[in-house]
């Protein structure tokens, strides 16, 4: 165990650091920090959920720049990234510089593709050919040339090169001015080297005693073995509820015709022989064959279509085997020749891949549309494994976030990322893993400064009829009308889908027109957030982005409305294979996979409601399987512990008080 000078040191630390930032102590932040501190000094894992409110950036920070050895810190999603390296981390080394054992370099480490690259911006992007191309057609090469030249702007001003710092810009335009790992030339034969982006990111983070990374990276470098982070022992898991989605999102690819027919046309600038043709004619038979296969889980592969595959990955195995090896002029790589050999290594893996039909792996194709063709994709069964093997076994991981005990439990998370429920060490239990032995680790709730019992309400609308296939009906879109307006608008609305969304906003729009009313894609998401804050007598309507993403503490938000209970979709084929292996596993696969599902995104919503201590609101669930159904215990318990009610004459009363209406 750590000794008592360290875990003071880490609380004297923390305390210093809130005192320079203007904060006051929170006995949840100063509890996490050191429980953080003794977790990285034994080399025990540790889950941690710290509520909204409670400072867990700062707590898990303090004992990071205290470790000894350099520490890794992942996150999910850019706006925490963002907030850390651009308000966190500068205030908090500001403030401790010169503190005895505390080390205040960091450095941001992303993946190749989010770094401008300065061979593609100077010397142009390869056709379908190889050929360099200067500038696409159309309307598109006005953005390119901005882009381009922020990028040598940044290049001359010692700038970072990342995407996020760039001019606005869709995926396509950056792809102008970006490169994969894969087509990267590398930084010994690439003329611009000595000033690119990402090798100097590298350096960097090299240098440096706290790295700050995101989740896909940190999956790619610990669970698919490609070295992308310098040596590290631990590492910080922040938005952990997102991990396992992060890492298949890492380890899942995709095939369709229109690429291979594209790797085949670069291919057949550099191969000689007829390798490339014979890809190309593989293209036509793997798009005959997903024109005859129904879109779906494909739990077993079509003859046609895994002949098509193994036709696919011999024919590019052989245009492989075909590039010249010796044809740099002058000493520098051929850039064209470099991306096309990288195009054809990434079809024939996933070609490959999906051929293997692997019981760990689950198979499937898209719909087609105008604008997209059908795919295949192939993404891992389960995760955990593969963490626990890669990650949990070569680290020591702090996984926190505010939603990490479902059903009041750390097990299930726990699970997902690789730990067992029986190796956890509970403290004056007997039955405690032995230190040492599988994966030890322990669980923390440091709970929340806010107060869910006074500040909030969770109403479940009992009366209505359960959701049905053919989105909301009518005694649903009444009972949004109503709610909204005894809350004067201020309202946030999360749901299934698209059209649900849609078909409330319409509603709302035409019952309520004295409230302003926006819906998700009317227009960016920062834009709808900023009009949504600017005043309050305003509606948001939308679905997963902002279930999770959305951030609108005060008045702007004192009615949460949840349409439906989010499960998986059942012809969801990721999910429903998972599904079905733990049914198979003699587990309850609707409670580990679906209930689990809904359950996180289900706390994840209702924790849009109290961002500070002075919120008051409501959160209305709209299913009233919350309160009839067996399962409905688990996913309760796993939101905040606000006051519960199923009636709507209480709840509407609640909300005109907080709009300040004239009670009736």
């Amino acid at each position: 165990m750590s000794s008592t000078v360290e875990q003071t040191s880490v609380r004297d630390v923390l305390a210093t650091a809130v005192r320079a930032l203007g904060g006051s102590e929170r006995a949840g932040q100063v509890q996490m920090a050191e429980a953080v501190g003794r977790a990285m000094e034994d080399e025990q894992h540790l889950l941690v959920q710290a509520g909204t409110g409670t400072g867990k950036s700062l707590a898990y920070l303090v004992p990071s720049l205290l470790h000894r050895e350099r520490v890794v810190v992942a996150t999910a999603t850019l706006a925490l990234q963002h907030q850390l390296v651009e308000r966190d981390i500068p205030r908090l080394t500001t403030a401790l510089k010169g503190q005895p054992g505390v080390d205040t370099s960091y450095a941001v480490l992303k993946g190749r593709s989010n770094y401008a690259c300065l061979h593609r911006v100077r010397e142009g992007v390869p056709d379908d050919q190889g050929a360099l191309v200067q500038l696409p057609e159309g309307s598109m090469g006005a953005k390119v040339l901005e882009l381009r030249a922020w990028a040598d702007k940044e290049a001359e001003d010692g700038g970072s090169g990342e995407r996020d710092n760039a001019p606005r810009h869709t995926d396509k335009e950056w792809r102008q001015v970006s490169v994969s790992h894969r087509e990267c030339l590398g930084a010994a034969k690439c003329p611009f080297g000595q000033e690119c982006f990402a090798e100097l990111a590298k350096e960097k983070a090299q240098k440096s005693h706290l790295i700050i990374t995101n989740h896909s990276l940190l999956a790619i470098d610990a669970v698919e073995g490609v070295p992308m982070i310098p040596d590290y022992n631990v590492v910080v898991i922040d938005e952990a509820h997102e991990l396992t989605q992060r890492v298949t999102q890492a380890a899942t690819d995709e095939l369709w015709a229109a690429e291979v027919e594209r790797a085949a046309r670069r291919a057949q600038r550099y191969v000689d022989g007829s390798e490339a043709d014979d890809l190309s004619d593989a293209a036509d038979a793997l798009r005959a064959a997903m024109g005859e296969a129904r879109p779906g889980r494909l739990e077993q592969l079509p003859v046609d279509l895994g002949d098509a595959l193994v036709l696919v990955r011999d024919s590019a195995r052989a245009a492989i085997s075909a590039f010249p090896k010796d044809k740099d002029r002058d000493g520098e790589a051929d850039a064209g020749r470099t991306q096309a050999r990288g195009t054809l290594q990434e079809v024939f893996t996933t070609a490959e891949r999906m051929a293997a039909e692997l019981d760990s792996d689950v198979l499937w194709m898209t719909e087609g549309s105008e604008r997209m063709p059908p795919r295949l994709c192939v993404a891992p069964l389960q995760v955990w494994g593969q963490m626990r093997d890669k990650l949990l076994n070569e680290k020591t991981v702090v996984f926190t976030s505010a939603t990490l005990m479902l059903g009041g439990d750390f097990s299930s998370v726990a699970t997902s990322v690789g730990l067992k429920p029986s190796e956890r060490i509970i403290d004056g239990s007997p039955t405690a893993a032995a230190p040492g032995e599988g994966q030890p680790w322990r669980g923390l709730d440091v709970g929340s400064p806010f107060d869910y019992g006074q500040q909030g309400i969770l109403y479940v609308a009992r009366h209505l009829p359960p959701p049905g296939r053919d989105g909301l009906v009518k005694a649903q879109l009444d009972e949004i009308v109503e709610l909204i307006d005894a809350a004067d608008g201020r309202a946030l609305g999360l749901f299934s889908s698209r059209r649900a969304a849609e078909a409330a906003a319409e509603e709302v729009r035409k019952r309520l027109p004295h409230l302003t009313t926006l819906a998700q894609g009317d227009a960016q998401l920062p834009e709808l957030a900023k009009q949504f804050v600017a005043d309050p007598h305003t509606c948001l309507f939308g679905t997963l982005t902002l279930w999770q993403g959305l951030d609108v503490p005060g008045e702007t938000c004192q009615l949460v409305l949840i349409d439906r209970i989010p499960f998986p979709r059942p012809d969801d084929p990721l999910m429903s294979a998972r599904q079905k292996a733990a049914d198979k596993a003699g587990g309850n696969g609707f409670m580990q996979v679906a209930a689990t599902h809904a359950a996180l995104l289900m706390a994840q919503g209702a924790g849009r409601l109290i961002r500070t201590t002075s919120d008051r609101g409501v959160v209305a669930v709209l299913d009233p399987r919350l309160a009839t159904a067996r399962y409905g215990g688990f996913l309760k318990a796993s939101l905040p512990s606000m006051w519960t009610t199923t009636d709507p004459g209480i709840v509407r009363q609640a909300l005109a008080r907080l709009a300040g209406k004239p009670s009736a």
